[in-house]
């Protein structure tokens, strides 16, 4: 019995403690954010036609889907062409500020709503890669991925060092960032925009907005340490139990597609790869495409090879390294796809989504490539003449930020010992 309560208090205290995987979370964050905004940046000259007044899925036809489904979209609030515009410019700029994780709580919300509102106008607009990017968005929220790798890191750091030195340091822009946000869903709320027959979205920006308040509150002054504590224990759950979730569901996707594809008789004579290697709507390479196909024993290996992959990966996460085999393998073949079948975003969002398995070990080679890279540089620039930047703290071991379930726009608290992500 004291056997089995010590076991249990050290998970409880494993998930409590500290928000895991940052390396991986930051990776998921740039990726989708990455993917999401150059989607958007390639399909802007046909916007409108996509998810705009001038889209085949009319006004009319959209209103009538959402009263069935109930599916959140701030595009239906408005028919106004300038309502549609301002809305894709939010999603595109949230996007951009996620992968670069600036604001990340805030900037991941603020993508969730861009990415719903443009997907559920047309439902018919999207592939693979679009549903795994909705489901993401979601998950993203609840998870503290800007600790590393992210404008919110730095600024952290530098504040930490601010007032190591004594100097006072204010957070102007995070309360004016909430108090806008603030008005807006006020408004919108008093304007009956939020349908609450399905109320997921709208108590999760209420809830967002006022944890937030909470966070910033209870960081104005050492006597809240208790408060602040449990909301970094409430957010380090979250953060753990979100990446559990896209572990999960990544798991899924491959397994249910691996065994889709054994019930196709396509695909049990190892054939199936052929036939999309001739559709003109899949071949931006003709030449490629028809290289491919032409030898039968690189379909042969090509079709097993994709079925014995997915359907075997979730059981290999009990072995760290064919884990990491079986997942460079998927990555790669990801990336044949993007250019061979033409599907760059649905790849990219696959990608990314595989990233929450990589090896930490391997993010820390790839962070520490950078910081090299970032010094030669600015030895370079030196010899060159020109100023070099401070070089920044060392972000190969970053310390716990804020709660992962409120907006980033809170200040860090002033009592705190370690450096927290101001988002």
């Amino acid at each position: 019995m004291n056997r089995f309560s010590s076991k249990l208090s050290t998970a409880i205290a494993r998930v409590t403690e500290a928000a895991h995987a940052p390396y991986q979370s930051a990776v998921i964050r740039i990726g989708f954010a990455a993917t999401w905004l150059l989607f958007l940046l390639r399909e802007y000259p046909h916007r409108e036609e996509l998810y705009g007044p001038d889209s085949p899925w009319s006004w009319d036809l959209a209103q009538q889907l959402l009263g069935m489904n109930h599916a959140f979209t701030t595009l239906m609030w408005s028919d106004s062409r300038l309502w549609f515009e301002a809305v894709y410019a939010l999603a595109v700029v949230s996007a951009a500020s996620l992968a670069l994780g600036w604001r990340t709580r805030t900037a991941s919300v603020l993508f969730m709503v861009g990415v719903l509102s443009l997907q559920n106008r047309s439902v018919f607009m999207g592939d693979g890669g679009d549903n795994v990017l909705h489901l993401m968005s979601l998950y993203l929220v609840f998870t503290r991925c800007g600790r590393v790798w992210s404008l919110d890191a730095r600024r952290a750091r530098r504040t930490q060092r601010s007032r190591a030195r004594g100097e006072h340091v204010v957070d102007r822009a995070g309360p004016a960032l909430w108090a806008v946000l603030g008005a807006v869903l006020v408004a919108a709320t008093a304007l009956g925009r939020f349908d609450w027959t399905e109320p997921l979205v709208p108590a999760l920006l209420w809830g967002m907005w006022v944890a937030h308040a909470l966070w910033w509150l209870t960081g104005r002054s050492g006597r809240t340490a208790e408060p602040r504590i449990l909301l970094d224990v409430i957010g380090n759950v979250l953060h753990n139990a979100a990446l559990l979730v896209i572990m999960v569901e990544a798991c899924l996707i491959y397994a249910t597609a691996g065994w889709y594809k054994i019930q196709g008789s396509r695909w049990q004579d190892g054939t199936a790869v052929y036939y999309p290697l001739h559709l003109d709507y899949f071949s931006p390479w003709p030449a490629l495409g028809g290289l491919l196909a032409a030898s039968g024993t690189m379909v042969l290996l090509v079709t097993y090879g994709t079925v014995v992959v997915q359907v075997a990966f979730p059981f290999t996460l009990f072995n760290r390294r064919v884990k990491n085999v079986l997942l460079a393998l998927m990555m790669t073949e990801h990336a044949v796809i993007a250019v061979v079948l033409g599907l760059p975003f649905f790849s990219l969002a696959m990608i990314a989504a595989d990233a929450v398995f990589l090896p930490t070990s391997f993010l820390h080679r790839v962070s520490g490539w950078a910081a090299r890279a970032r010094g030669r540089l600015s030895r370079r620039r030196g010899t060159a003449g020109l100023p070099v930047p401070r070089a920044p703290g060392d972000a190969a071991h970053p310390q716990a930020g804020p709660a992962a379930a409120v907006p980033p726009a809170a200040s860090p608290p002033a009592a705190s010992p370690t450096p927290v992500s101001p988002t």
